[in-house]
């Protein structure tokens, strides 16, 4: 019988949305969900390393989100138009893929100012190409080193919030809207799941003697995206670059060897896990892209257990944790977090499920 998308449907209540992080990152509430009993437990998340122990290994999303957003001025008319960047194309070119909004006004042609506070331009754009309704592909025409090049490009840049926030990104969000541990450059969403995780977390964790991997898994836009099929198998994930080394795999193997737990922090990390197993059902390494769209039924081959936000219905990060926890359970769980006020998405509370 195939899944269907109407399966993943739920009303949720949109005040539920946290539309700003918490005060400090370890301040969120923890569901805890125990796929063998059923069990429903709420906790905090300073809570979580009662579930772990010395050997044991948590896999972290190790990307890093980039300022993607940015506002530039239409040559001429002077209209303000909104530039997301959405990956790099060519860096010798200085080639991007980007989305711009208003995009009726933006044709083959156009150059775009790109100004400071003070009103000076620093970069100027050249649309060379449309890709997609919105989707442009832009060139920057910049003549220096390219460390210079990226340096005025972030200096410019916005930190990225979900629209559905409904806000513009003020100074707290480049830091909030960022995990501790992001070290490799090239998302424009975060792996929310690791949000919660302070400084002084992850030293617990070192105390304690379990173990950190780091893989990278690029977001991108295509996280946001509506899946518009009612046939998942029929769904296409936007592709996202991944990579996943031997450090990573000889520790999350050791555990697995000597039957310890292994929890992926977010859905991004179990999607680069499942696409990098061994034949003996191991972590491999390995790098790419992938367009891997997990769902029900699945057989995960690494995670023993899963930390993630709270999603919005019908979206694939959902219906990812459905298809780890159960439909039937999951669907309990987040009635239950809307009767108990979880705060819901990016900025939200987390479940772990186990």
């Amino acid at each position: 019988m195939r899944t269907k998308l109407s399966q993943f449907k739920f009303e949720l209540n949109e005040k539920l949305i946290a539309r700003t992080p918490s005060k400090r990152r370890d301040d969120s509430r923890m569901m805890v969900v125990n796929r063998e009993t059923g069990e429903i437990e709420h906790k905090m998340f300073t809570d979580l390393l009662d579930y772990y122990d010395e050997g044991d290994s948590l896999v972290f999303n190790n990307t890093k989100v980039f300022p993607a957003r940015l506002y530039g001025l239409k040559e001429k008319t002077q209209a303000r138009i909104e530039v997301f960047l959405l990956r790099e194309l060519n860096a010798q070119a200085r080639l991007w893929d980007v989305l711009v909004d208003p995009a009726r006004k933006i044709r083959v042609g156009n150059k775009l100012y790109f100004n400071d506070k003070r009103g000076v331009t620093r970069l100027v754009a050249e649309v060379v190409d449309n890709t997609t309704s919105r989707g442009r592909t832009i060139r920057f025409l910049y003549d220096g080193p390219n460390d210079e090049f990226l340096k005025e490009l972030h200096g410019l840049g916005n930190t990225p919030l979900p629209k559905l926030l409904e806000r513009e990104a003020d100074a707290r969000d480049a830091d909030r809207y960022q995990t501790v541990f992001a070290s490799e450059i090239g998302a424009v969403a975060a792996p929310t799941a690791g949000l919660h995780f302070s400084r002084e977390t992850l030293m617990r964790m070192e105390l304690k003697g379990v173990k950190k991997a780091d893989i990278t898994l690029h977001l991108g836009l295509g996280t946001f995206r509506a899946i518009e099929v009612e046939d998942l198998s029929k769904h296409k994930m936007d592709a996202e670059y991944f990579r996943v080394e031997q450090e990573a795999c000889d520790t999350v193997n050791a555990t697995k060897i000597d039957g310890g737990k292994v929890l992926a922090v977010g859905t991004t990390a179990i999607r680069a896990c499942e696409n990098s197993v061994s034949a003996e059902r191991l972590l491999a390494p390995n790098e790419g892209w992938t367009n891997k769209f997990i769902f029900p039924p699945y057989d995960f081959h690494i995670p023993d257990h899963l930390l993630t936000n709270f999603h919005l219905p019908k979206s694939s990060l959902f219906i990812t944790t459905c298809a780890f926890g159960g439909i039937d359970l999951i669907l309990e769980a987040y009635a239950q977090a809307q009767k108990e006020k979880y705060r819901f998405f990016a900025y939200g509370d987390c479940m772990l499920v186990i």
